[in-house]
């Protein structure tokens, strides 16, 4: 009974984990494709060119080893598939190379972004966008390379070891997991920090006075409580930070605990694999709504294409409402026009007894 209670316990463990682990491939596809389409459609970008490789990196992951998760038999995966040398060979050399590919693109956005706010009027200082993109694909093609380095996998009878945590890079494991997530790591938060720096700066820095003569102060009401204190003060700065944090807090949340796994021994590392794997998967289904929907431009030209998309309901054609001063107005105007024949003009009603007249204006 106890065994019986064991294996349901962990067949409805290892469905709710398919189920998550679809969700994250779906997001990731959905959510990726929209924001490259919206950022090919939107001239003027500034970092598009990052923001495009971001895309094509994490749509080539969710194409080739987040399907290999979903399907594959534990450990390197979540289903009941078993590969064999060659496909298990093929999924170390694609984890060892996208996942570099991944962060290191990661870092190279936050530093353009960084250069961008810092150095806005020094473009010779800023280094072309595919000269950087060059460098980490060639750097993200050695650190894949390191895993045709490791040992062999074992043949289908055996459990196939075929991910970076459970050994596919054997010695090289923390030399690459230093390269491909504490350098990334150590720039990403180098280039934020300065960005928060800066835009700390400029909220504390005081509003410059306007030319000429000085404004003139009202006496009201309002403008007296508007020298006293706040009840609540805030911290410059605190809006912000809110993008920094936001991007260095989902770095270390996807990929420090994958990065930690490749330091520890195989054996170890082998039995949190599936978890931590997909922990880290799960920053390919984060960056379109972090790196995408945050900035504003990219927003706009979301809602503008999803206007054109979608179907337009006809407007209702509502009566003109015409309000008593907009009237009279209107038939004070008409009234004194001397475009007007005399045979057109409007006649003048007749005064009625006691003094009265039936002028809109008199009446009103």
């Amino acid at each position: 009974m106890a065994n019986s209670t064991g294996l349901t316990t962990s067949e409805v463990v290892g469905s709710v984990g398919l189920v998550l682990a679809a969700v994250v491939e779906a997001a990731a596809l959905l959510g990726n494709g929209a924001l490259l389409v919206v950022v090919l459609r939107t001239p003027g970008l500034r970092d598009a060119l990052y923001l495009v490789h971001l895309c094509v990196v994490d749509l080539l992951a969710a194409a080739s080893i987040m399907p290999l998760g979903l399907v594959a038999a534990p450990p390197p995966g979540l289903g009941r598939l078993r590969l064999g040398p060659a496909p298990c060979r093929a999924s170390r050399f694609l984890s060892a190379a996208l996942l570099p590919a991944c962060t290191l693109g990661v870092a190279a956005l936050g530093l353009a972004r960084y250069r961008l706010i810092v150095h806005p009027l020094r473009p010779g200082a800023r280094p072309p966008p595919g000269l950087v993109l060059a460098a980490v694909w060639a750097a993200a093609g050695l650190l894949g390379a390191l895993s045709l380095l490791g040992p062999p996998p074992a043949p289908p009878p055996a459990p196939a070891r075929c991910s970076v945590l459970a050994g596919g890079l054997g010695p090289f494991r923390p030399l690459w997991a230093l390269l491909a997530f504490a350098l990334p790591a150590l720039l990403l938060l180098g280039a934020y920090s300065g960005i928060f720096l800066v835009a700390r700066r400029a909220a504390l820095r005081p509003p410059r006075p306007a030319r000429g003569s000085p404004r003139p102060r009202s006496d009201s009401l309002d403008s007296r409580l508007s020298i006293l204190p706040p009840l609540r003060p805030r911290l410059p700065g605190g809006k912000a930070a809110l993008a920094p944090a936001l991007a260095v807090g989902q770095f270390a949340a996807c990929w420090l605990p994958y990065c930690c796994a490749c330091l520890v021994p195989a054996a170890q590392a082998a039995v949190a694999e599936a978890p931590v794997t997909w922990v880290a998967y799960s920053a390919f289904a984060a960056h379109p709504f972090l790196y995408g929907l945050l900035q504003r431009p990219v927003r706009r030209a979301l809602g503008r294409l999803a206007r054109r998309a979608l179907p337009q309901s006809p407007r209702a054609c509502t009566p003109r409402a015409w309000h008593l001063p907009a009237l009279l107005q209107h038939l004070q105007g008409l009234s004194e026009s001397p475009a007007l024949p005399s045979s057109e003009a409007p006649e003048q009603a007749p005064d009625l007894p006691g003094g009265e007249n039936l002028n809109m204006s008199r009446a009103t």
